[in-house]
Protein backbone atom coordinates (compact mmCIF):
# COMPACT_ATOMS: atom_id res chain seq x y z
CA UNK A 1 0.00 0.00 0.00
CA UNK A 2 2.79 2.45 0.98
CA UNK A 3 4.76 1.60 -2.16
CA UNK A 4 1.75 2.43 -4.35
CA UNK A 5 1.15 5.71 -2.51
CA UNK A 6 4.79 6.76 -2.90
CA UNK A 7 4.58 5.97 -6.61
CA UNK A 8 1.43 8.10 -6.90
CA UNK A 9 3.10 11.14 -5.27
CA UNK A 10 6.18 10.52 -7.41
CA UNK A 11 3.98 10.65 -10.51
CA UNK A 12 2.68 14.08 -9.46
CA UNK A 13 6.23 15.41 -9.04
CA UNK A 14 7.20 13.95 -12.41
CA UNK A 15 4.35 15.87 -14.03
CA UNK A 16 5.52 19.11 -12.40
CA UNK A 17 9.03 18.40 -13.67
CA UNK A 18 7.79 17.84 -17.20
CA UNK A 19 5.72 21.04 -17.21
CA UNK A 20 8.54 23.23 -15.90
CA UNK A 21 11.17 21.58 -18.11
CA UNK A 22 8.87 22.09 -21.08
CA UNK A 23 8.68 25.80 -20.24
CA UNK A 24 12.47 25.87 -20.15
CA UNK A 25 12.99 24.20 -23.54
CA UNK A 26 10.45 26.48 -25.26
CA UNK A 27 13.20 29.09 -25.59
CA UNK A 28 16.13 27.12 -24.19
CA UNK A 29 17.85 23.89 -25.26
CA UNK A 30 17.63 20.28 -24.13
CA UNK A 31 21.26 20.15 -23.02
CA UNK A 32 20.80 23.25 -20.90
CA UNK A 33 18.13 21.38 -18.97
CA UNK A 34 20.25 18.22 -18.78
CA UNK A 35 23.26 20.16 -17.48
CA UNK A 36 21.23 21.32 -14.48
CA UNK A 37 18.86 18.46 -13.72
CA UNK A 38 21.22 15.46 -13.92
CA UNK A 39 24.09 16.66 -11.67
CA UNK A 40 21.55 18.18 -9.26
CA UNK A 41 20.44 14.67 -8.32
CA UNK A 42 23.75 13.80 -6.61
CA UNK A 43 23.69 16.40 -3.79
CA UNK A 44 19.89 16.06 -3.56
CA UNK A 45 20.01 12.31 -2.88
CA UNK A 46 23.08 12.66 -0.63
CA UNK A 47 21.20 15.19 1.52
CA UNK A 48 18.20 12.83 1.63
CA UNK A 49 20.45 10.01 2.85
CA UNK A 50 21.70 12.21 5.68
CA UNK A 51 18.13 13.18 6.61
CA UNK A 52 17.02 9.54 6.71
CA UNK A 53 20.17 8.53 8.57
CA UNK A 54 20.88 5.89 5.96
CA UNK A 55 24.35 6.82 4.74
CA UNK A 56 25.64 3.43 5.89
CA UNK A 57 23.37 1.76 3.33
CA UNK A 58 25.86 2.67 0.59
CA UNK A 59 28.29 0.07 1.95
CA UNK A 60 25.72 -2.73 1.68
CA UNK A 61 25.55 -2.82 -2.12
CA UNK A 62 27.57 -5.43 -4.00
CA UNK A 63 29.50 -4.55 -7.12
CA UNK A 64 26.85 -6.32 -9.17
CA UNK A 65 24.11 -4.22 -7.54
CA UNK A 66 26.01 -1.01 -8.23
CA UNK A 67 26.44 -2.06 -11.86
CA UNK A 68 22.68 -2.52 -12.33
CA UNK A 69 21.90 0.73 -10.51
CA UNK A 70 24.45 2.53 -12.67
CA UNK A 71 22.77 1.12 -15.78
CA UNK A 72 19.41 2.31 -14.45
CA UNK A 73 20.79 5.81 -13.94
CA UNK A 74 22.29 6.08 -17.41
CA UNK A 75 19.26 4.62 -19.17
CA UNK A 76 16.67 6.66 -17.24
CA UNK A 77 18.38 9.93 -16.25
CA UNK A 78 20.47 10.42 -19.39
CA UNK A 79 18.95 8.59 -22.37
CA UNK A 80 15.34 8.68 -21.21
CA UNK A 81 15.42 12.25 -19.91
CA UNK A 82 17.17 13.60 -23.00
CA UNK A 83 14.61 11.89 -25.25
CA UNK A 84 11.78 13.13 -23.04
CA UNK A 85 13.01 16.74 -23.26
CA UNK A 86 13.49 16.46 -27.04
CA UNK A 87 10.04 14.99 -27.50
CA UNK A 88 8.45 17.61 -25.26
CA UNK A 89 10.16 20.42 -27.14
CA UNK A 90 8.82 19.03 -30.43
CA UNK A 91 5.21 18.13 -29.60
CA UNK A 92 4.63 19.21 -25.99
CA UNK A 93 4.32 17.15 -22.82
CA UNK A 94 0.58 16.50 -23.24
CA UNK A 95 1.20 14.62 -26.49
CA UNK A 96 4.43 12.91 -25.41
CA UNK A 97 2.71 11.40 -22.35
CA UNK A 98 0.35 8.92 -24.07
CA UNK A 99 3.20 7.60 -26.25
CA UNK A 100 5.37 7.16 -23.18
CA UNK A 101 2.61 5.17 -21.49
CA UNK A 102 3.63 2.17 -23.56
CA UNK A 103 6.63 1.85 -21.24
CA UNK A 104 4.34 0.06 -18.80
CA UNK A 105 4.15 -2.85 -21.25
CA UNK A 106 7.94 -2.95 -21.43
CA UNK A 107 8.33 -2.80 -17.64
CA UNK A 108 5.68 -5.41 -16.89
CA UNK A 109 6.93 -7.79 -19.56
CA UNK A 110 10.51 -7.61 -18.30
CA UNK A 111 9.36 -7.92 -14.67
CA UNK A 112 7.43 -11.09 -15.45
CA UNK A 113 10.11 -12.81 -17.50
CA UNK A 114 13.24 -11.68 -15.63
CA UNK A 115 12.12 -10.95 -12.07
CA UNK A 116 9.53 -13.70 -11.72
CA UNK A 117 6.69 -11.32 -10.82
CA UNK A 118 3.10 -12.37 -11.44
CA UNK A 119 -0.08 -10.59 -12.46
CA UNK A 120 -3.46 -11.23 -10.89
CA UNK A 121 -6.94 -10.45 -12.12
CA UNK A 122 -7.48 -7.26 -10.14
CA UNK A 123 -4.10 -5.89 -11.25
CA UNK A 124 -4.97 -6.44 -14.91
CA UNK A 125 -8.15 -4.39 -14.51
CA UNK A 126 -6.24 -1.58 -12.82
CA UNK A 127 -3.46 -1.63 -15.42
CA UNK A 128 -5.96 -1.42 -18.29
CA UNK A 129 -7.70 1.58 -16.71
CA UNK A 130 -4.44 3.39 -15.88
CA UNK A 131 -3.28 2.93 -19.49
CA UNK A 132 -6.64 3.84 -20.99
CA UNK A 133 -7.02 7.12 -19.09
CA UNK A 134 -4.06 8.97 -20.64
CA UNK A 135 -4.98 7.68 -24.10
CA UNK A 136 -8.48 9.15 -23.74
CA UNK A 137 -6.94 12.36 -22.45
CA UNK A 138 -4.71 12.65 -25.52
CA UNK A 139 -7.39 11.85 -28.12
CA UNK A 140 -10.02 14.18 -26.71
CA UNK A 141 -7.55 16.94 -25.94
CA UNK A 142 -6.15 16.83 -29.46
CA UNK A 143 -9.59 17.06 -31.09
CA UNK A 144 -10.78 19.93 -28.90
CA UNK A 145 -7.64 22.07 -28.79
CA UNK A 146 -7.65 25.81 -29.31
CA UNK A 147 -3.88 26.20 -28.82
CA UNK A 148 -1.77 27.89 -31.49
CA UNK A 149 1.12 25.50 -30.79
CA UNK A 150 2.12 23.46 -33.88
CA UNK A 151 3.67 20.06 -33.02
CA UNK A 152 6.64 18.61 -34.92
CA UNK A 153 5.22 15.08 -35.09
CA UNK A 154 8.10 13.02 -36.61
CA UNK A 155 10.71 14.29 -34.16
CA UNK A 156 8.33 14.22 -31.20
CA UNK A 157 7.07 10.68 -31.80
CA UNK A 158 10.59 9.30 -32.36
CA UNK A 159 11.98 10.69 -29.11
CA UNK A 160 8.81 9.82 -27.18
CA UNK A 161 9.31 6.18 -28.20
CA UNK A 162 12.97 6.27 -27.14
CA UNK A 163 12.02 7.71 -23.76
CA UNK A 164 9.28 5.09 -23.39
CA UNK A 165 11.75 2.24 -23.95
CA UNK A 166 14.21 3.81 -21.51
CA UNK A 167 11.63 4.45 -18.80
CA UNK A 168 10.23 0.94 -19.21
CA UNK A 169 13.62 -0.73 -18.87
CA UNK A 170 15.10 1.25 -15.96
CA UNK A 171 12.74 -0.08 -13.22
CA UNK A 172 14.00 -3.60 -13.97
CA UNK A 173 17.59 -2.47 -13.49
CA UNK A 174 16.61 -0.79 -10.22
CA UNK A 175 14.95 -3.94 -8.90
CA UNK A 176 17.99 -6.01 -9.89
CA UNK A 177 20.22 -3.52 -8.09
CA UNK A 178 18.07 -3.49 -4.97
CA UNK A 179 18.14 -7.31 -4.94
CA UNK A 180 15.80 -8.10 -2.01
CA UNK A 181 14.53 -4.57 -1.44
CA UNK A 182 15.49 -3.36 2.03
CA UNK A 183 13.29 -0.38 2.78
CA UNK A 184 13.16 3.33 2.09
CA UNK A 185 16.73 4.17 3.15
CA UNK A 186 18.15 1.58 0.81
CA UNK A 187 16.00 2.93 -2.00
CA UNK A 188 17.43 6.44 -1.52
CA UNK A 189 20.97 5.05 -1.46
CA UNK A 190 20.25 3.22 -4.71
CA UNK A 191 19.06 6.46 -6.25
CA UNK A 192 22.31 8.20 -5.29
CA UNK A 193 24.36 5.47 -6.98
CA UNK A 194 22.26 5.80 -10.13
CA UNK A 195 22.64 9.58 -10.21
CA UNK A 196 26.42 9.38 -9.77
CA UNK A 197 26.65 7.07 -12.79
CA UNK A 198 24.27 9.25 -14.79
CA UNK A 199 26.18 12.44 -13.93
CA UNK A 200 29.41 10.86 -15.13
CA UNK A 201 27.85 9.74 -18.42
CA UNK A 202 26.11 13.07 -19.00
CA UNK A 203 29.32 14.95 -18.15
CA UNK A 204 31.21 13.05 -20.83
CA UNK A 205 28.50 13.84 -23.38
CA UNK A 206 28.64 17.52 -22.47
CA UNK A 207 32.38 17.77 -23.14
CA UNK A 208 31.70 18.30 -26.83
CA UNK A 209 32.64 21.91 -27.71
CA UNK A 210 29.30 22.73 -29.31
CA UNK A 211 27.37 21.38 -26.34
CA UNK A 212 29.38 23.33 -23.77
CA UNK A 213 28.93 26.53 -25.79
CA UNK A 214 25.18 25.92 -25.94
CA UNK A 215 24.96 25.34 -22.18
CA UNK A 216 26.93 28.52 -21.44
CA UNK A 217 24.30 30.62 -23.25
CA UNK A 218 21.46 29.71 -20.88
CA UNK A 219 19.29 32.69 -19.89
CA UNK A 220 18.15 33.57 -16.37
CA UNK A 221 14.51 32.69 -17.02
CA UNK A 222 15.40 29.29 -18.46
CA UNK A 223 17.82 28.71 -15.59
CA UNK A 224 14.99 29.28 -13.10
CA UNK A 225 12.61 26.90 -14.90
CA UNK A 226 15.24 24.19 -15.18
CA UNK A 227 16.12 24.58 -11.49
CA UNK A 228 12.47 24.09 -10.48
CA UNK A 229 12.33 21.08 -12.81
CA UNK A 230 15.47 19.68 -11.15
CA UNK A 231 13.98 19.93 -7.65
CA UNK A 232 10.73 18.35 -8.86
CA UNK A 233 12.44 15.46 -10.63
CA UNK A 234 14.73 14.96 -7.62
CA UNK A 235 11.68 14.50 -5.39
CA UNK A 236 10.02 12.31 -8.01
CA UNK A 237 13.02 10.02 -8.42
CA UNK A 238 13.59 9.72 -4.68
CA UNK A 239 9.98 8.67 -4.14
CA UNK A 240 10.21 6.32 -7.12
CA UNK A 241 13.24 4.51 -5.70
CA UNK A 242 11.51 4.30 -2.33
CA UNK A 243 8.44 2.82 -4.00
CA UNK A 244 10.51 0.24 -5.90
CA UNK A 245 12.21 -0.78 -2.66
CA UNK A 246 8.80 -1.53 -1.10
CA UNK A 247 6.58 -2.72 -3.97
CA UNK A 248 7.00 -4.82 -7.14
CA UNK A 249 7.46 -3.25 -10.57
CA UNK A 250 4.01 -4.54 -11.57
CA UNK A 251 2.48 -2.14 -9.00
CA UNK A 252 4.88 0.82 -9.23
CA UNK A 253 5.04 1.04 -13.04
CA UNK A 254 1.27 1.42 -13.61
CA UNK A 255 0.94 3.97 -10.79
CA UNK A 256 3.74 6.04 -12.31
CA UNK A 257 1.71 6.43 -15.50
CA UNK A 258 -0.66 8.75 -13.68
CA UNK A 259 1.97 11.41 -14.32
CA UNK A 260 0.43 11.73 -17.79
CA UNK A 261 -2.85 12.85 -16.23
CA UNK A 262 -1.31 15.17 -13.65
CA UNK A 263 0.92 16.61 -16.34
CA UNK A 264 -2.05 18.02 -18.24
CA UNK A 265 -3.10 20.17 -15.30
CA UNK A 266 0.40 21.44 -14.53
CA UNK A 267 0.82 22.19 -18.23
CA UNK A 268 -2.40 24.19 -18.22
CA UNK A 269 -1.13 26.25 -15.28
CA UNK A 270 2.35 26.81 -16.70
CA UNK A 271 2.31 26.25 -20.47
CA UNK A 272 -1.20 26.84 -21.71
CA UNK A 273 0.11 28.69 -24.79
CA UNK A 274 2.60 25.95 -25.65
CA UNK A 275 0.52 22.78 -25.32
CA UNK A 276 -2.49 20.94 -26.77
CA UNK A 277 -5.59 21.02 -24.52
CA UNK A 278 -9.27 20.11 -24.45
CA UNK A 279 -12.04 19.70 -21.85
CA UNK A 280 -12.20 15.98 -22.60
CA UNK A 281 -9.15 15.43 -20.36
CA UNK A 282 -11.54 15.04 -17.40
CA UNK A 283 -12.68 11.68 -18.80
CA UNK A 284 -9.14 10.36 -18.90
CA UNK A 285 -8.46 11.66 -15.41
CA UNK A 286 -11.29 9.73 -13.78
CA UNK A 287 -10.51 6.54 -15.68
CA UNK A 288 -6.84 6.62 -14.64
CA UNK A 289 -7.61 7.45 -11.02
CA UNK A 290 -10.02 4.51 -10.88
CA UNK A 291 -7.24 2.25 -12.11
CA UNK A 292 -4.82 3.68 -9.54
CA UNK A 293 -7.24 2.98 -6.71
CA UNK A 294 -7.70 -0.60 -7.91
CA UNK A 295 -3.92 -1.12 -8.02
CA UNK A 296 -3.56 0.25 -4.49
CA UNK A 297 -5.72 -2.42 -2.86
CA UNK A 298 -5.12 -6.08 -2.21
CA UNK A 299 -7.16 -8.92 -3.69
CA UNK A 300 -8.15 -10.14 -0.22
CA UNK A 301 -9.54 -6.72 0.63
CA UNK A 302 -11.71 -6.74 -2.49
CA UNK A 303 -13.18 -10.09 -1.50
CA UNK A 304 -14.02 -8.66 1.91
CA UNK A 305 -15.80 -5.60 0.51
CA UNK A 306 -17.85 -7.18 -2.28
CA UNK A 307 -20.57 -9.87 -2.11
CA UNK A 308 -19.34 -13.45 -2.35
CA UNK A 309 -19.16 -14.65 -5.95
CA UNK A 310 -17.47 -17.62 -7.55
CA UNK A 311 -16.70 -15.60 -10.67
CA UNK A 312 -15.15 -12.77 -8.64
CA UNK A 313 -13.14 -15.21 -6.54
CA UNK A 314 -11.84 -16.91 -9.68
CA UNK A 315 -10.85 -13.55 -11.20
CA UNK A 316 -8.96 -12.43 -8.11
CA UNK A 317 -7.30 -15.82 -7.67
CA UNK A 318 -6.01 -15.87 -11.25
CA UNK A 319 -2.23 -15.55 -11.62
CA UNK A 320 0.00 -15.25 -14.67
CA UNK A 321 2.33 -16.73 -15.59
Amino acid sequence: MLGGLLALVSAAFFSLNNATARRGVVSGSVWQGMAISVPFGVPFFFAALLIFGSLSELATFSWASMFWLGCAGIVHFVIGRYANYRGSKAIGTNLVGPIQDTNILVALGLAIFFLGEKLNGIMVIGIVLVCLGPVLTWKKGKSETTSSFKPNWPEGIFFAIISSLSYGTSPIFVRLGLETGGGIGRGVAAGLISYIAASGAAGLAMLRPGTMKDISRIGRSNLNWFFIASVAVGMAQMLRYMALSLAPVSVVAPMMRLSSVFRVYFSWLINREHEIFGPGIVVGTFVSLAGALILSIQSDAVLGWLPASEALSALLAWRWP
